[in-house]
């Protein structure tokens, strides 16, 4: 028997024929590809036979003698000593199926840099190494044989006229021959659901029948009420003819209810399948994800199925990790704007496996100034354009401050229209409620932590501040706690598991609700700034950009009932444990400027800001954008960074340790929940080592505690490490 996977002997399961795996991958790939299809509007037809064509001939090359001797056992080797994907790459070359080609040699390394490929000549897309290539060509024809003996398949060459943009194409099409691939090798192995359920069907009208019922519920006793109400009525009922629309709708005005009343009444026109919420931070979901599983659930559902729950990335290149990969096939996805664009953005299967269920979704992009930082911006709204104009997507772009960057030249030179889904007199009530809600003051000189806990603790409480690291939250915390005690602080940031950060997040909103509990600070990051219901009487922001600042004013006298409410923005000065954020630089050079010519500070200023801060960043806006047009697909997955750093998933839960130690099936939500998200450098440097049995996820074996979460095992680290520099020194 011909195999494509070898036994797991310590799971007894046998090997798995070359027959069966190719077959499997061809029979999900079509599925996703056919599904992907019918919302293209110019090629479907030609990703369905790419994918196929793929499929068939992903594992080619698996077929050598010498790659089927490792296969069985009958020689020892970590890896196949020849390169599979080289058969199935020359073998659709000749037959000039060069996507198709493409698709099987990068099922496992990637997208490539194509004009690298194309300068390579007779040699694009074969291997570098010239004793691959020589082996495969005298053998083509042999393996081709074996295939053809083995298999019933008939490829489907024809060539047609392209007419759809290529880079998001080829992403679509090799996640569509990777999602076959893993799936079928995880379900092999047990590790994967040996007949897949079928995908829950959004089922848009009647949701929003249920939307209707849950808003109708809530209180509407008060003018505020009255105009939400309002708010939620048009968002319903808006007649949005484009693919991509604008809500500028201030803090506090049910967007979370009205926006996806809006996106069900168009799915439901457009026939779409899923709808996206891509929210700017982390710990947004929970709460939002609460309110739709109590809303739009329908009877006899499971509300995790129907409402997915994606905290950061699950993707796992290892075979035995690739289970637990986030597969965005929920009707309804939250999700952030990193996992989100990064994805889009990525040139690398395991990311890319779960795009190919993009088309045909509804998308809110809430807090859109807030999603990503200046400088991805142009290449983000060609993504939202294409994806709108070729693949069915309906996309609300929503914010209490909303940058139109669409209407800055160096974004775009000839806009579409993006019409507002509410009316401009709703709008200007809104934000009646707006005026003099906040007075904004500036702290020029820079400050150090022991001077910034004394002057906090004479401000109005209680008190929001907000840093811009992890490390800054958590030093400024801890040193408020040690002088003012226990009871005077809470923290709130990634450095906490999801189930950490709900449990802080309820204590916080159960202080706020006692009015009797003024006297304490929320020393957090920007992870609240955005979509959090919470309003504290005096907010503290370190200098980061206008939009952080407008964001953090809506966690401040959120319903306007303190008189001349501050919200300070401060210099913090880097100083022993404290560090200052490098991504900030350009924003906040921006915000001091438009201090010192003393402009007033509101959303009327945003795209503004946005404007300088794009002259400070200059030229590479237009180099992200060539390596996208160039198809160099490496050099934009690198250049497209959310957050611009490696940042990894670490298991904190101690539960879920263990279960993957002793190979137990894990689930992907279950990782989500136990875990965090660390810096790369940051691991490397406390030498956190990868799970053995889960390669691509990593054991916390610092202190983890559920005030400060993981920096608690951070800064003791640094703390020693500054304790024997200084030793040495003296």
């Amino acid at each position: 028997m011909l195999l494509s996977h070898s036994a797991d002997k310590k799971k007894n399961i046998p090997e798995q024929s070359y027959a069966d795996h190719v077959n499997g991958v061809v029979s999900v790939a079509n599925i996703a590809a056919k599904n992907a299809a019918k919302y293209s509007l110019s090629n479907g037809k030609t990703l369905m036979r790419v994918v196929r064509d793929a499929a068939e001939y992903h594992d080619l090359g698996k077929l050598d003698e010498e790659n089927q001797k490792v296969l069985s056992g009958i020689i020892k080797a970590k890896s196949l000593p020849v390169q599979h994907t080289e058969a199935g790459t020359a073998y659709l070359l000749q037959k000039n199926e060069v996507i198709s080609a493409v698709l099987a040699r990068s099922h496992h390394i990637g997208l490539p840099d194509w004009q690298h490929e194309l300068n390579r000549s007779e040699l694009a897309f074969r291997d570098e190494d010239e004793k691959v290539r020589v082996k495969i060509d005298n053998s083509l024809n042999r393996l081709c044989e074996m295939h053809d003996k083995i298999l019933n398949l008939h490829s489907i060459y024809k060539t047609e006229d392209f007419k759809c943009n290529p880079q998001l194409f080829m992403r679509i099409a090799l996640s569509c021959l990777v999602d076959g691939d893993h799936a079928d090798t995880a379900r092999h192995y047990g590790e994967y659901p040996e007949k897949e359920k079928p995908d829950i069907e959004l089922r848009p009208a009647e949701r929003l029948a249920a939307l209707d019922k849950y808003v109708s519920r809530l209180a509407q006793n008060s003018d505020r009420s009255m105009l939400r109400a309002e708010m939620y009525k048009q968002c319903r009922n808006s007649e949005i003819e484009t693919c991509i629309a604008s809500c500028d709708s201030p803090v506090g005005t049910g967007k979370t209810t009205a926006v996806m009343a809006h996106l069900l009444s168009q799915a439901d026109k457009g026939k779409l399948r899923r709808i996206f919420i891509v929210l700017p931070f982390v710990n947004i979901i929970t709460q939002s994800v609460d309110v739709y599983r109590k809303a739009l659930v329908l009877p006899n559902e499971n509300p995790e199925e129907v409402v997915a729950e994606l905290h950061h990335q699950a993707d796992f290149k290892d075979v035995h990790s690739r289970h637990l990969t986030a597969l965005w096939k929920a009707p309804i996805i939250v999700t952030t704007a990193v996992t989100f664009f990064e994805t889009i953005a990525s040139n690398k299967p395991s990311a890319l496996r779960r795009l190919h269920n993009l088309p045909g979704s509804a998308i809110f992009v809430d807090e859109s100034h807030a999603t990503l930082p200046a400088r991805l911006y142009p290449l983000a709204w060609q993504w939202i354009k294409l994806f709108a104009s070729e693949w069915s997507c309906y996309w609300t772009l929503a914010s209490g401050s909303l940058t139109r960057f669409w209407q800055i030249k160096e974004f775009d030179d000839n806009p579409p229209e993006v019409p507002e889904i509410i009316s401009d007199n709703l709008r200007d009530k809104l934000s009646v409620y707006e005026n003099n809600r906040i007075n904004y003051k500036y702290k020029s000189e820079s400050i150090n932590v022991n001077e910034l806990t004394e002057w906090i603790k004479t401000l109005p409480g209680p008190r929001i501040v907000i840093l811009n690291t992890v490390q800054s939250a958590a030093v400024v915390a801890l040193e408020y706690r040690e002088k003012f005690g226990k009871e005077s602080v809470e923290h709130l940031s990634t450095a906490l598991t999801p189930v950490d950060r709900a449990k802080t997040l309820k204590r916080i909103k159960d202080r706020l609700a006692d009015d009797s509990d003024k006297d304490w600070i929320l020393a957090a990051t920007s992870c609240v700034e955005a979509g959090v219901d919470i309003s504290f009487q005096t907010g503290v922001r370190e200098l980061g950009s206008l939009v952080s600042l407008l964001q953090t004013s809506g966690r401040v006298n959120r319903n306007g009932k303190v008189k001349d409410a501050g919200v300070w923005t401060i210099r913090l000065g880097e100083d022993g444990l404290v560090k200052l954020h490098p991504g900030m630089k350009e924003s906040a050079s921006v915000l001091n400027q438009l201090f010192e010519e003393k402009k007033k500070i509101s959303p009327d200023l945003c795209t503004e800001a946005l404007k300088r801060e794009i002259r400070l960043i200059g030229t590479d806006l237009e180099t992200l954008k060539k390596s996208e047009l160039d198809m160099n697909f490496p050099a934009v997955e690198k250049g497209f960074k959310v957050i611009n750093t490696d940042t990894r998933i670490v298991i904190v839960d101690e539960h879920i340790k263990n279960s993957i130690e002793q190979y137990e099936k894990v689930d992907w939500r279950d990782i989500q929940k136990g875990s965090v998200q660390i810096w790369g450098y940051k691991l490397d440097k406390l030498g956190i080592q990868e799970f053995k049995e889960k390669p691509g996820l990593y054991k916390w074996v610092l202190d983890y505690d559920d005030f400060i979460g993981y920096m608690a095992g951070v800064l003791h680290v640094e703390e020693l490490l500054m304790a024997s520099s200084d030793i040495f020194i003296i």
